[in-house]
């Protein structure tokens, strides 16, 4: 079961890229970039992601150390929902972002406030939906993933205050408004 449940999880990880790939290529030409350091969060998370993908084939106990030991068939079932939850929140907030979507801290020409969809929960739910999936990758696929779950939470954390940043400067009539109506991260919460 276990097995299953690691390619299940590996196939959602690369179905994600692939829909960033897509993307991407529709994105709006950038107006203004941030410096190359402050893209890192999005360039980490991808390279993890890669990584955490190449080292799941890997049929040594290095990724997977203790993981089957640890957990149950149920606990793995669980962690594969929220992985399932997690990439499909990214995607959906993704799709709804639409050619406004662009690497982290940069402003795309003609922005948009999009506060519609996932948006209308929280400002950030592609970042949201990432860290479900890794937690869920941590339960279903291997206990590593919750290494890359902290490391991305704290450089996600980081973006998402200099993009609001950006944001209030972008938008300075719409978005301290929807800053007051929607979470950070996680709905009604953070």
């Amino acid at each position: 079961m276990f097995q299953l449940y690691q390619r299940i999880g590996g196939g959602l990880w690369l179905l994600f890229l692939v829909v960033w790939l897509i993307g991407s290529l529709g994105a709006k030409k950038t107006a203004r970039r941030g410096a190359l350091w402050t893209q890192m969060p999005l360039r980490l998370a991808i390279a993890v992601v890669l990584l955490a993908l190449l080292l799941s084939r890997l049929r040594g106990e290095l990724f997977r150390s203790g993981a089957a030991l640890l957990m149950s068939p149920t606990v793995g079932l669980i962690g594969l929902i929220l992985c399932i939850l997690g990439i499909g929140y990214a995607v959906w907030a993704r799709i709804v972002i639409g050619t406004n979507w662009g690497m982290p801290m940069t402003l795309k020409q003609d922005p948009q406030l999009v506060t519609i969809g996932p948006y209308a929960q929280v400002r950030h739910p592609i970042y949201a939906g990432v860290l479900l999936a890794m937690l869920g990758s941590g339960l279903a696929i291997s206990l590593w993933w919750f290494v890359f779950f902290a490391v991305n939470a704290a450089q996600f954390a980081y973006a998402a205050k200099k993009e609001e940043q950006l944001m209030l400067q972008t938008f300075p009539d719409s978005y301290p408004g929807y800053m007051r109506r929607t979470r950070m991260l996680i709905p009604f919460l953070y």
